[in-house]
């Protein structure tokens, strides 16, 4: 049985439920903060415009260690190497998509945050939907069976039916 609505709020407005909350807060803000400070302050270019598009292009490339994040945010020592690849092409002169090119042909376009759209990646670009489709299916076909199960139970046969009125005398008896 859930507590009284005048206990919960008793135990929320209490010195100790305002500090759990404030500790809660704190701690979704650290969180939510602490992938911002992936890239370290050593492998910062001095040139802001150079480090500008340094981190253009790590924003678009995967870790691919972490796999849902970028290398710019990944603290993982993968995504620095290449975060650190990536600002020592820029300051050879690369352009953005020549340093891009390179991290792609080192890595596959896995790498990539968006890959093209071509053969090698069709399963990035169609896998999830044909799961959910596939998942889908399988949950029709399924629930078709239970109700075509339910529809019509098979009749009793006559010794089952004995059986069971038997049964019945007998749970009523004792």
């Amino acid at each position: 049985m859930p507590p009284h609505p005048s206990r919960l709020r008793r135990v929320a407005f209490s010195p100790a439920g305002r500090r759990a909350s404030a500790l809660w807060w704190v701690a979704a803000l650290l969180f939510s903060v602490a992938s911002a400070y992936a890239v370290e302050p050593d492998e910062m270019l001095k040139d802001p415009v150079l480090e500008a598009r340094a981190r253009a292009v790590t924003r678009e490339l995967r870790c691919v260690v972490c796999q849902n994040q970028s290398v710019d945010d990944s603290d993982a020592p993968l995504a620095r190497d290449i975060r650190v690849l990536v600002r020592e092409r820029i300051q050879m002169g690369d352009s953005d998509a020549a340093a891009r090119d390179f991290i792609v042909a080192r890595y596959g376009a896995y790498v990539l945050l968006r890959p093209p759209l071509q053969g090698d990646t069709l399963v990035l670009w169609f896998g999830p939907g044909l799961f959910l489709v596939g998942g889908l299916v399988l949950a029709w076909f399924y629930v078709a069976r239970l109700n075509r199960a339910g529809a019509a139970p098979a009749a009793l046969s006559a010794s089952e039916e004995d059986a069971v009125r038997r049964r019945i005398d007998e749970q009523a008896g004792t």
